[in-house]
């Protein structure tokens, strides 16, 4: 699957992935006037009212870049009809060839974790039948129960030749309390950094550079990216932060190795609620997805901008 995704961001030109995380205040009035109408001022109504939004960023950005990262919060928050809109927004990007990354941050003990990574990842079998549950692409992964956690992710990846984006340095202001602790003399991200460079040599596709197991390492903490990148060379790295959280493209050239790869950049609301930018306010609500678009036009001119000048 990481080779997919390579070959994607090869094809656009788009190092960047959009993170597909809708909340109520970010939907235009007339995409929930109209999901309202039909459902009420249900569950029902709100999953409608994001899957309707979601579907019209997509349709706007898909042949821009090479993969979204739907965050499985935004949609639980709904309850079953917000995973179920979470399913339809899963499906539809893969129609249009996107590589999907299911930000859902599971992580548990040995007999969980398998329960997570079939349900996401492979098959569930049902009698004398098998069936994918989500399907995602790739999904992330909290690896802070150990290698039992991740042991069952990694099986399914292999069996399916999907993905893992583990979390070591995390984007968050408060992320240093725990993974910024020293361990022997080293920061607690070091260490996980070079786990997760292990658990990657163990599931390499068959030709390639990198492992179909990445990492995530927040855009807004850059020198601890530099150790990063260097303890993991044949990881790829998702980077949050870009956008709302501060993150600039001069601050992400150290994710990337000398060949160019070896990162994705990630925006979420910096993309989706673009029209509430005063930067693309002149497209309106009703022009959401075209500010969307217009956004992430400028998030690739920024990212490429800075790797030429780096």
């Amino acid at each position: 699957m990481i080779n997919k995704l390579i070959t994607k961001i090869q094809e656009t030109n788009a190092p960047i992935v959009v993170g597909l995380d809708p909340m109520m205040k970010f939907v235009p009035e007339h995409i929930q006037k109209a999901a309202f109408a039909e459902y009420g001022e249900t569950l029902e109504g709100a999953a409608e009212a994001i899957w309707q939004y979601n579907k019209g960023i997509v349709d706007a950005v898909y042949d821009l870049i090479p993969a979204v990262k739907p965050q499985i919060a935004m949609y639980e928050q709904f309850g079953i009809p917000g995973l179920v809109a979470f399913k339809k927004t899963v499906d539809y990007c893969k129609e249009k060839g996107l590589v999907v990354i299911g930000d859902i941050k599971r992580g548990d003990i040995g007999s969980t974790s398998e329960a997570y990574a079939v349900g996401h990842l492979g098959k569930v079998t049902v009698g004398s039948k098998s069936y994918y549950g989500f399907d995602e692409d790739f999904v992330t992964v909290n690896p802070y129960l150990g290698s039992d956690g991740i042991n069952p992710f990694i099986k399914v990846c292999k069996e399916e030749n999907k993905g893992i984006i583990v979390l070591v340095k995390t984007s968050n202001p408060s992320s240093g309390e725990f993974q910024d602790r020293l361990i022997d003399g080293r920061p607690l991200y070091e260490w996980m950094g070079e786990r997760v460079a292990q658990w990657g040599a163990d599931c390499m596709p068959e030709t390639g550079k990198y492992s179909n197991v990445g990492a995530v390492v927040g855009a807004t903490y850059p020198e601890q990216g530099k150790i990063l990148r260097k303890l993991m060379p044949n990881t790829f790295i998702l980077v949050p932060g870009y956008g709302a959280q501060g993150g600039k493209g001069a601050d992400l050239v150290h994710f990337f190795n000398e060949d160019g790869l070896g990162a994705i950049i990630n925006s979420s609301r910096g993309i989706i609620a673009a029209y509430q930018q005063e930067k693309y306010a002149k497209f309106g609500s009703e022009g959401y997805a075209d500010a969307s678009r217009a956004a992430v036009e400028d998030m690739i001119q920024d990212i490429a901008q800075a790797l030429e000048n780096r």
